[in-house]
Protein backbone atom coordinates (compact mmCIF):
# COMPACT_ATOMS: atom_id res chain seq x y z
CA UNK A 1 0.00 0.00 0.00
CA UNK A 2 1.16 3.51 -0.78
CA UNK A 3 2.04 5.62 2.19
CA UNK A 4 0.08 8.78 3.00
CA UNK A 5 3.21 10.84 2.47
CA UNK A 6 3.59 9.88 -1.19
CA UNK A 7 3.19 12.24 -4.13
CA UNK A 8 -0.17 10.69 -5.11
CA UNK A 9 -1.75 11.26 -1.71
CA UNK A 10 -0.45 14.84 -1.62
CA UNK A 11 -2.17 15.42 -4.95
CA UNK A 12 -5.49 14.26 -3.50
CA UNK A 13 -5.00 16.50 -0.49
CA UNK A 14 -4.62 19.52 -2.75
CA UNK A 15 -7.72 18.62 -4.81
CA UNK A 16 -9.90 17.56 -1.87
CA UNK A 17 -8.65 19.55 1.16
CA UNK A 18 -11.67 18.58 3.29
CA UNK A 19 -11.18 14.77 2.96
CA UNK A 20 -10.05 12.78 5.97
CA UNK A 21 -6.80 10.83 5.91
CA UNK A 22 -8.75 7.54 5.82
CA UNK A 23 -10.72 8.54 2.72
CA UNK A 24 -7.59 9.78 0.94
CA UNK A 25 -5.85 6.45 1.62
CA UNK A 26 -8.87 4.57 0.29
CA UNK A 27 -8.93 6.64 -2.91
CA UNK A 28 -5.18 6.10 -3.36
CA UNK A 29 -5.72 2.35 -3.09
CA UNK A 30 -8.59 2.47 -5.62
CA UNK A 31 -6.40 4.46 -8.01
CA UNK A 32 -4.04 1.53 -8.18
CA UNK A 33 -6.98 -0.70 -9.22
CA UNK A 34 -7.44 1.18 -12.47
CA UNK A 35 -9.64 4.03 -13.73
CA UNK A 36 -12.94 2.09 -13.38
CA UNK A 37 -12.37 1.27 -9.73
CA UNK A 38 -11.33 4.83 -8.92
CA UNK A 39 -14.43 6.31 -10.56
CA UNK A 40 -16.75 3.96 -8.65
CA UNK A 41 -15.08 4.83 -5.36
CA UNK A 42 -15.24 8.59 -5.99
CA UNK A 43 -18.92 8.33 -6.98
CA UNK A 44 -19.70 6.42 -3.81
CA UNK A 45 -18.02 9.13 -1.71
CA UNK A 46 -19.90 11.90 -3.53
CA UNK A 47 -23.22 10.08 -2.92
CA UNK A 48 -22.40 9.69 0.74
CA UNK A 49 -21.47 13.39 0.98
CA UNK A 50 -24.81 14.46 -0.50
CA UNK A 51 -26.82 12.16 1.78
CA UNK A 52 -24.98 13.35 4.89
CA UNK A 53 -24.03 16.97 4.25
CA UNK A 54 -21.74 18.75 6.60
CA UNK A 55 -22.76 22.11 7.99
CA UNK A 56 -20.78 24.91 6.36
CA UNK A 57 -20.46 28.51 7.40
CA UNK A 58 -22.44 31.01 5.28
CA UNK A 59 -20.15 33.53 3.64
CA UNK A 60 -21.88 36.87 2.94
CA UNK A 61 -19.09 38.09 0.70
CA UNK A 62 -19.52 35.27 -1.82
CA UNK A 63 -20.40 36.80 -5.23
CA UNK A 64 -23.66 35.75 -6.85
CA UNK A 65 -23.90 35.79 -10.63
CA UNK A 66 -27.22 35.92 -12.43
CA UNK A 67 -27.09 35.27 -16.15
CA UNK A 68 -29.60 36.82 -18.55
CA UNK A 69 -31.19 34.50 -21.07
CA UNK A 70 -30.93 35.33 -24.75
CA UNK A 71 -34.72 35.63 -25.07
CA UNK A 72 -35.13 38.14 -22.26
CA UNK A 73 -36.77 41.39 -23.39
CA UNK A 74 -35.25 44.77 -22.43
CA UNK A 75 -37.02 46.44 -19.51
CA UNK A 76 -38.47 49.92 -19.52
CA UNK A 77 -37.15 52.16 -16.74
CA UNK A 78 -37.82 55.71 -15.56
CA UNK A 79 -35.04 58.05 -14.40
CA UNK A 80 -35.57 61.43 -12.72
CA UNK A 81 -33.33 64.29 -11.63
CA UNK A 82 -33.35 67.95 -10.66
CA UNK A 83 -35.21 69.78 -7.88
CA UNK A 84 -36.88 67.40 -5.44
CA UNK A 85 -38.54 69.61 -2.79
CA UNK A 86 -41.92 69.77 -4.57
CA UNK A 87 -42.07 65.97 -4.82
CA UNK A 88 -41.85 66.13 -8.62
CA UNK A 89 -39.21 63.38 -8.65
CA UNK A 90 -41.54 60.96 -6.88
CA UNK A 91 -39.02 59.92 -4.20
CA UNK A 92 -40.51 60.58 -0.72
CA UNK A 93 -37.26 60.02 1.19
CA UNK A 94 -35.68 62.99 -0.62
CA UNK A 95 -38.29 65.33 0.87
CA UNK A 96 -38.98 63.59 4.20
CA UNK A 97 -35.73 61.82 5.17
CA UNK A 98 -35.96 58.25 6.38
CA UNK A 99 -33.93 56.83 9.25
CA UNK A 100 -30.86 56.50 7.06
CA UNK A 101 -30.56 60.19 6.21
CA UNK A 102 -30.15 63.24 8.41
CA UNK A 103 -31.14 65.93 5.90
CA UNK A 104 -33.53 66.16 2.94
CA UNK A 105 -31.99 65.90 -0.50
CA UNK A 106 -32.86 69.17 -2.18
CA UNK A 107 -31.19 68.48 -5.51
CA UNK A 108 -30.63 65.26 -7.42
CA UNK A 109 -27.79 66.15 -9.79
CA UNK A 110 -27.59 62.84 -11.67
CA UNK A 111 -30.22 60.43 -13.03
CA UNK A 112 -31.93 58.46 -10.28
CA UNK A 113 -34.03 55.42 -11.08
CA UNK A 114 -37.66 55.71 -10.04
CA UNK A 115 -38.91 52.49 -8.49
CA UNK A 116 -42.04 51.80 -10.50
CA UNK A 117 -43.50 48.52 -11.68
CA UNK A 118 -45.59 50.14 -14.40
CA UNK A 119 -44.54 50.24 -18.05
CA UNK A 120 -44.40 54.01 -18.58
CA UNK A 121 -44.82 55.12 -22.20
CA UNK A 122 -45.25 58.89 -21.81
CA UNK A 123 -44.04 61.54 -19.35
CA UNK A 124 -44.47 65.29 -18.93
CA UNK A 125 -42.94 67.85 -16.57
CA UNK A 126 -44.88 70.87 -15.38
CA UNK A 127 -43.88 73.67 -13.06
CA UNK A 128 -42.97 71.50 -10.07
CA UNK A 129 -45.00 68.41 -10.94
CA UNK A 130 -44.85 65.35 -13.18
CA UNK A 131 -47.29 63.10 -15.01
CA UNK A 132 -46.47 59.53 -16.05
CA UNK A 133 -48.70 57.45 -18.31
CA UNK A 134 -48.91 53.88 -19.54
CA UNK A 135 -50.59 52.92 -22.81
CA UNK A 136 -51.66 49.58 -21.35
CA UNK A 137 -55.27 48.50 -20.87
CA UNK A 138 -54.90 48.31 -17.09
CA UNK A 139 -57.43 50.15 -14.96
CA UNK A 140 -54.74 52.49 -13.61
CA UNK A 141 -52.86 54.13 -16.47
CA UNK A 142 -51.95 57.61 -15.18
CA UNK A 143 -49.80 58.67 -12.21
CA UNK A 144 -48.89 62.07 -10.82
CA UNK A 145 -46.31 63.41 -8.38
CA UNK A 146 -45.27 66.81 -7.11
CA UNK A 147 -47.09 70.09 -6.66
CA UNK A 148 -50.89 69.71 -6.65
CA UNK A 149 -52.22 72.98 -5.21
CA UNK A 150 -54.38 73.53 -8.30
CA UNK A 151 -55.38 69.86 -8.66
CA UNK A 152 -53.19 69.54 -11.74
CA UNK A 153 -52.69 65.94 -10.60
CA UNK A 154 -56.38 65.42 -9.97
CA UNK A 155 -58.01 64.87 -6.59
CA UNK A 156 -55.47 63.09 -4.36
CA UNK A 157 -57.44 61.95 -1.33
CA UNK A 158 -55.64 62.25 2.02
CA UNK A 159 -55.37 59.32 4.40
CA UNK A 160 -57.10 61.10 7.28
CA UNK A 161 -59.93 62.91 5.48
CA UNK A 162 -61.41 61.58 2.25
CA UNK A 163 -62.85 65.02 1.49
CA UNK A 164 -59.41 66.69 1.39
CA UNK A 165 -56.72 66.46 -1.26
CA UNK A 166 -52.95 66.60 -0.91
CA UNK A 167 -51.28 69.82 -2.06
CA UNK A 168 -48.01 67.92 -2.50
CA UNK A 169 -47.80 64.34 -3.78
CA UNK A 170 -44.43 62.85 -2.85
CA UNK A 171 -44.62 59.61 -4.83
CA UNK A 172 -46.20 58.47 -8.07
CA UNK A 173 -49.89 58.19 -7.22
CA UNK A 174 -52.79 57.06 -9.45
CA UNK A 175 -54.79 59.80 -11.17
CA UNK A 176 -58.42 58.94 -11.79
CA UNK A 177 -59.95 59.65 -15.21
CA UNK A 178 -63.71 59.60 -15.93
CA UNK A 179 -63.41 56.98 -18.66
CA UNK A 180 -66.48 55.20 -20.04
CA UNK A 181 -64.53 52.06 -20.94
CA UNK A 182 -61.42 52.20 -18.76
CA UNK A 183 -60.06 48.79 -19.71
CA UNK A 184 -60.48 49.42 -23.43
CA UNK A 185 -58.98 52.92 -23.43
CA UNK A 186 -55.29 53.75 -23.62
CA UNK A 187 -53.46 56.93 -22.66
CA UNK A 188 -51.30 58.03 -25.60
CA UNK A 189 -49.71 61.23 -24.33
CA UNK A 190 -49.60 63.69 -21.43
CA UNK A 191 -48.58 67.34 -21.28
CA UNK A 192 -48.12 69.79 -18.38
CA UNK A 193 -48.18 73.59 -18.14
CA UNK A 194 -47.68 75.96 -15.23
CA UNK A 195 -50.64 74.61 -13.25
CA UNK A 196 -52.74 72.52 -15.66
CA UNK A 197 -52.46 69.16 -17.38
CA UNK A 198 -53.74 67.53 -20.57
CA UNK A 199 -54.24 63.80 -21.09
CA UNK A 200 -54.73 62.35 -24.58
CA UNK A 201 -56.45 58.97 -24.99
CA UNK A 202 -56.89 56.80 -28.07
CA UNK A 203 -60.67 56.45 -28.04
CA UNK A 204 -62.17 58.85 -25.48
CA UNK A 205 -60.59 62.14 -26.47
CA UNK A 206 -58.72 64.68 -24.33
CA UNK A 207 -59.07 65.35 -20.60
CA UNK A 208 -57.86 68.39 -18.67
CA UNK A 209 -57.15 69.06 -14.99
CA UNK A 210 -55.94 71.94 -12.89
CA UNK A 211 -56.09 75.72 -13.09
CA UNK A 212 -58.59 77.11 -15.60
CA UNK A 213 -58.34 80.84 -14.78
CA UNK A 214 -57.63 81.64 -18.46
CA UNK A 215 -59.64 78.81 -20.04
CA UNK A 216 -56.53 76.66 -20.59
CA UNK A 217 -58.47 73.54 -19.57
CA UNK A 218 -60.91 74.09 -22.42
CA UNK A 219 -63.98 74.75 -20.26
CA UNK A 220 -66.01 77.72 -19.09
CA UNK A 221 -64.14 80.10 -16.79
CA UNK A 222 -65.73 80.28 -13.34
CA UNK A 223 -64.97 83.45 -11.43
CA UNK A 224 -63.25 82.85 -8.07
CA UNK A 225 -63.16 79.10 -8.68
CA UNK A 226 -61.16 77.23 -6.03
CA UNK A 227 -58.86 74.75 -7.73
CA UNK A 228 -57.32 73.23 -4.62
CA UNK A 229 -59.03 69.94 -3.84
CA UNK A 230 -61.03 70.07 -7.06
CA UNK A 231 -62.67 66.92 -8.46
CA UNK A 232 -63.09 68.43 -11.93
CA UNK A 233 -61.53 66.39 -14.73
CA UNK A 234 -62.95 67.86 -17.91
CA UNK A 235 -63.39 66.11 -21.24
CA UNK A 236 -62.64 68.66 -23.96
CA UNK A 237 -64.98 68.69 -26.95
CA UNK A 238 -65.29 70.67 -30.19
CA UNK A 239 -62.63 69.29 -32.55
CA UNK A 240 -63.14 68.51 -36.24
CA UNK A 241 -61.63 65.04 -35.84
CA UNK A 242 -59.60 62.87 -33.47
CA UNK A 243 -56.84 64.68 -31.54
CA UNK A 244 -53.37 63.20 -32.12
CA UNK A 245 -51.18 65.54 -30.03
CA UNK A 246 -51.57 67.95 -27.11
CA UNK A 247 -49.14 70.63 -25.91
CA UNK A 248 -49.34 72.80 -22.80
CA UNK A 249 -47.89 76.28 -22.75
CA UNK A 250 -47.54 78.26 -19.57
CA UNK A 251 -51.29 79.06 -19.39
CA UNK A 252 -52.57 77.99 -22.79
CA UNK A 253 -53.14 74.74 -24.66
CA UNK A 254 -52.64 73.53 -28.23
CA UNK A 255 -54.29 70.54 -29.92
CA UNK A 256 -53.44 68.82 -33.21
CA UNK A 257 -56.01 66.66 -35.01
CA UNK A 258 -55.48 63.83 -37.47
CA UNK A 259 -56.63 66.16 -40.25
CA UNK A 260 -53.64 68.39 -39.52
CA UNK A 261 -55.72 71.16 -37.93
CA UNK A 262 -54.51 73.13 -34.89
CA UNK A 263 -56.82 74.27 -32.08
CA UNK A 264 -56.00 76.52 -29.12
CA UNK A 265 -57.50 77.79 -25.89
CA UNK A 266 -56.36 79.64 -22.77
CA UNK A 267 -54.42 82.83 -22.15
CA UNK A 268 -53.74 84.99 -25.22
CA UNK A 269 -52.13 88.10 -23.75
CA UNK A 270 -48.98 87.54 -25.85
CA UNK A 271 -50.86 86.12 -28.82
CA UNK A 272 -49.78 82.60 -27.87
CA UNK A 273 -53.16 81.07 -28.76
CA UNK A 274 -52.77 82.32 -32.34
CA UNK A 275 -56.44 83.27 -32.56
CA UNK A 276 -55.86 86.81 -33.83
CA UNK A 277 -56.54 88.51 -30.52
CA UNK A 278 -55.06 88.87 -27.03
CA UNK A 279 -58.07 87.71 -25.03
CA UNK A 280 -58.83 84.52 -23.15
CA UNK A 281 -60.42 81.56 -24.94
CA UNK A 282 -62.33 79.08 -22.78
CA UNK A 283 -62.92 76.46 -25.46
CA UNK A 284 -60.78 75.13 -28.34
CA UNK A 285 -60.86 77.36 -31.41
CA UNK A 286 -59.30 76.56 -34.81
CA UNK A 287 -56.04 78.44 -35.40
CA UNK A 288 -55.93 80.31 -38.72
CA UNK A 289 -53.54 82.88 -40.13
CA UNK A 290 -50.86 81.36 -42.34
CA UNK A 291 -51.90 77.94 -41.04
CA UNK A 292 -55.23 78.10 -42.89
CA UNK A 293 -55.36 75.12 -45.24
CA UNK A 294 -51.97 73.83 -44.08
CA UNK A 295 -51.64 70.27 -42.79
CA UNK A 296 -49.61 70.28 -39.56
CA UNK A 297 -47.66 67.31 -38.21
CA UNK A 298 -46.45 68.72 -34.87
CA UNK A 299 -47.06 71.59 -32.44
CA UNK A 300 -44.67 72.84 -29.75
CA UNK A 301 -44.92 75.28 -26.84
CA UNK A 302 -43.92 75.59 -23.19
CA UNK A 303 -43.76 79.30 -22.38
CA UNK A 304 -45.69 81.98 -24.29
CA UNK A 305 -44.42 81.26 -27.80
CA UNK A 306 -45.95 78.60 -30.05
CA UNK A 307 -44.66 76.73 -33.12
CA UNK A 308 -46.14 74.36 -35.67
CA UNK A 309 -44.38 72.13 -38.22
CA UNK A 310 -46.24 71.30 -41.44
CA UNK A 311 -46.07 67.96 -43.22
CA UNK A 312 -43.91 69.55 -45.93
CA UNK A 313 -41.30 70.65 -43.37
CA UNK A 314 -42.14 74.33 -42.93
CA UNK A 315 -42.30 76.12 -39.57
CA UNK A 316 -44.99 78.53 -38.39
CA UNK A 317 -44.83 80.67 -35.27
CA UNK A 318 -46.94 82.97 -33.13
CA UNK A 319 -47.03 84.47 -29.63
CA UNK A 320 -44.22 86.08 -27.68
CA UNK A 321 -41.19 87.35 -29.60
CA UNK A 322 -39.49 89.49 -26.98
CA UNK A 323 -36.44 87.23 -27.23
CA UNK A 324 -36.24 87.12 -31.06
CA UNK A 325 -38.09 83.82 -31.35
CA UNK A 326 -40.08 85.18 -34.31
CA UNK A 327 -37.59 87.81 -35.47
CA UNK A 328 -37.41 86.29 -38.94
CA UNK A 329 -40.87 87.69 -39.73
CA UNK A 330 -41.41 90.60 -37.33
CA UNK A 331 -39.73 93.29 -35.28
CA UNK A 332 -42.68 93.38 -32.90
CA UNK A 333 -42.63 91.61 -29.55
CA UNK A 334 -45.89 89.75 -30.18
CA UNK A 335 -47.74 88.04 -33.02
CA UNK A 336 -51.35 87.02 -32.42
CA UNK A 337 -51.77 85.02 -35.64
CA UNK A 338 -49.52 82.28 -37.11
CA UNK A 339 -46.86 83.37 -39.59
CA UNK A 340 -44.70 81.25 -41.86
CA UNK A 341 -41.13 81.65 -40.57
CA UNK A 342 -38.47 82.33 -43.20
CA UNK A 343 -35.76 79.98 -41.95
CA UNK A 344 -32.94 80.02 -44.48
CA UNK A 345 -30.44 77.20 -44.69
CA UNK A 346 -32.34 74.96 -42.31
CA UNK A 347 -33.78 72.54 -44.83
CA UNK A 348 -36.90 70.48 -44.33
CA UNK A 349 -37.87 70.58 -40.65
CA UNK A 350 -39.13 67.45 -38.95
CA UNK A 351 -39.55 68.63 -35.35
CA UNK A 352 -39.59 71.83 -33.31
CA UNK A 353 -39.09 72.61 -29.61
CA UNK A 354 -40.02 75.87 -27.94
CA UNK A 355 -39.02 77.04 -24.44
CA UNK A 356 -39.42 80.27 -22.55
CA UNK A 357 -36.93 82.36 -24.54
CA UNK A 358 -35.31 79.95 -26.99
CA UNK A 359 -36.26 77.81 -29.97
CA UNK A 360 -34.83 74.70 -31.66
CA UNK A 361 -35.70 72.79 -34.81
CA UNK A 362 -34.54 69.42 -36.13
CA UNK A 363 -34.34 68.80 -39.86
CA UNK A 364 -34.58 65.56 -41.82
CA UNK A 365 -30.79 65.25 -41.89
CA UNK A 366 -30.67 65.01 -38.11
CA UNK A 367 -29.23 68.51 -37.70
CA UNK A 368 -30.20 70.86 -34.87
CA UNK A 369 -30.67 74.62 -35.29
CA UNK A 370 -31.22 77.06 -32.41
CA UNK A 371 -32.09 80.74 -31.98
CA UNK A 372 -33.62 83.17 -29.51
CA UNK A 373 -32.06 84.24 -26.22
CA UNK A 374 -30.22 82.28 -23.54
CA UNK A 375 -27.70 79.45 -23.62
CA UNK A 376 -28.13 78.22 -27.18
CA UNK A 377 -25.47 75.50 -27.22
CA UNK A 378 -22.62 77.06 -29.21
CA UNK A 379 -20.59 78.40 -26.31
CA UNK A 380 -20.80 81.31 -23.85
CA UNK A 381 -20.21 83.92 -26.55
CA UNK A 382 -23.52 83.17 -28.31
CA UNK A 383 -26.41 84.23 -26.09
CA UNK A 384 -28.71 85.81 -28.65
CA UNK A 385 -29.57 85.14 -32.27
CA UNK A 386 -32.39 86.21 -34.57
CA UNK A 387 -31.51 83.56 -37.18
CA UNK A 388 -31.09 79.79 -36.83
CA UNK A 389 -27.60 78.69 -35.76
CA UNK A 390 -26.57 75.11 -36.50
CA UNK A 391 -25.21 73.16 -33.56
CA UNK A 392 -22.21 71.13 -34.82
CA UNK A 393 -22.88 67.40 -35.13
CA UNK A 394 -19.62 66.70 -33.31
CA UNK A 395 -21.26 68.02 -30.13
CA UNK A 396 -23.64 65.05 -30.33
CA UNK A 397 -20.93 62.42 -30.67
CA UNK A 398 -20.17 62.41 -34.38
CA UNK A 399 -16.54 61.56 -35.13
CA UNK A 400 -14.43 59.58 -37.56
CA UNK A 401 -15.28 56.51 -35.48
CA UNK A 402 -19.03 57.35 -35.49
CA UNK A 403 -19.47 59.32 -38.73
CA UNK A 404 -23.21 58.73 -39.11
CA UNK A 405 -24.52 59.92 -35.72
CA UNK A 406 -27.69 61.99 -36.04
CA UNK A 407 -30.14 63.59 -33.64
CA UNK A 408 -33.51 61.84 -33.75
CA UNK A 409 -35.59 64.03 -31.42
CA UNK A 410 -35.38 67.32 -29.51
CA UNK A 411 -37.12 68.68 -26.41
CA UNK A 412 -37.15 71.98 -24.59
CA UNK A 413 -37.74 73.02 -21.00
CA UNK A 414 -38.21 76.58 -19.84
CA UNK A 415 -34.49 77.42 -20.13
CA UNK A 416 -32.72 74.31 -21.43
CA UNK A 417 -32.64 71.87 -24.34
CA UNK A 418 -32.43 68.10 -24.67
CA UNK A 419 -31.61 65.95 -27.71
CA UNK A 420 -31.69 62.19 -28.25
CA UNK A 421 -29.48 60.70 -30.95
CA UNK A 422 -30.12 57.68 -33.16
CA UNK A 423 -27.76 55.85 -30.79
CA UNK A 424 -30.30 56.48 -27.98
CA UNK A 425 -27.90 58.80 -26.17
CA UNK A 426 -29.17 61.87 -24.32
CA UNK A 427 -27.50 65.28 -24.60
CA UNK A 428 -28.49 68.41 -22.66
CA UNK A 429 -27.47 72.06 -22.56
CA UNK A 430 -28.74 75.37 -21.22
CA UNK A 431 -29.55 76.94 -17.86
CA UNK A 432 -28.94 74.35 -15.14
CA UNK A 433 -31.80 75.50 -12.95
CA UNK A 434 -31.54 73.64 -9.61
CA UNK A 435 -29.56 70.83 -11.23
CA UNK A 436 -32.16 70.06 -13.90
CA UNK A 437 -29.55 69.02 -16.50
CA UNK A 438 -28.51 65.89 -14.62
CA UNK A 439 -24.80 66.34 -15.34
CA UNK A 440 -23.59 66.02 -11.73
CA UNK A 441 -23.06 69.71 -11.01
CA UNK A 442 -24.90 73.04 -10.69
CA UNK A 443 -22.98 74.84 -13.45
CA UNK A 444 -24.75 75.96 -16.62
CA UNK A 445 -23.87 73.97 -19.73
CA UNK A 446 -22.91 75.97 -22.84
CA UNK A 447 -22.42 72.99 -25.17
CA UNK A 448 -24.41 69.76 -25.51
CA UNK A 449 -23.25 67.34 -22.82
CA UNK A 450 -24.05 63.66 -22.64
CA UNK A 451 -26.07 62.53 -19.62
CA UNK A 452 -24.91 59.24 -18.17
CA UNK A 453 -27.96 56.97 -18.12
CA UNK A 454 -27.67 53.16 -17.84
CA UNK A 455 -29.60 52.15 -20.94
CA UNK A 456 -31.04 53.39 -24.21
CA UNK A 457 -32.98 56.64 -23.83
CA UNK A 458 -36.27 56.46 -25.74
CA UNK A 459 -37.86 59.75 -24.66
CA UNK A 460 -37.31 62.64 -22.28
CA UNK A 461 -39.48 65.34 -20.70
CA UNK A 462 -38.12 68.74 -19.69
CA UNK A 463 -39.58 71.03 -17.03
CA UNK A 464 -38.50 74.20 -15.28
CA UNK A 465 -36.13 72.59 -12.80
CA UNK A 466 -36.42 68.83 -13.27
CA UNK A 467 -36.41 66.19 -16.00
CA UNK A 468 -37.70 62.67 -16.62
CA UNK A 469 -36.16 60.13 -19.00
CA UNK A 470 -37.73 56.92 -20.29
CA UNK A 471 -35.01 54.33 -20.72
CA UNK A 472 -34.85 50.82 -22.15
CA UNK A 473 -32.35 48.50 -20.53
CA UNK A 474 -29.44 47.33 -22.65
CA UNK A 475 -30.12 43.65 -21.94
Amino acid sequence: MLSIGSGVSNKFERIFPSLSVTVIMALVSLRSCGRRGFQLGLRAYATRSVSTPRKREQRDDTPVFQYVGQHRKPQGKVFVWGFSYTGALGIPSFVVPDSGRKKPRKYQLTPYRLDTEQKISSAACGYGFTLLASNSRDLTKLWGMGLNKDSQLGFQRTQHDRHKSYDYVLEASPVSLPLVNPQETRVLQVSCGRAHSLVLTDSEGVFSMGNNAYGQCGRKIVEDEVYSGSHVVHKIEGFDSRVTQVACGQDHSLFLTDRGSVYACGWGADGQTGLGHHNKASCPVPVGGDLAGVKVQQVATYGDCSLAVSTDGQVFGWGNSEYLQLASVTEATQISSPRLLALRGVGRVRQAACGGTQVAVLNEEGEVFVWGFGILGKGPKLSESAIPERVPATFFGRSEFNPTVKVSSIRCGLNHFAAITDRSELFVWGKNMRGCLGIGKHDDQYFPWRVTVPGHVTDVACGVDHMVALVRSII
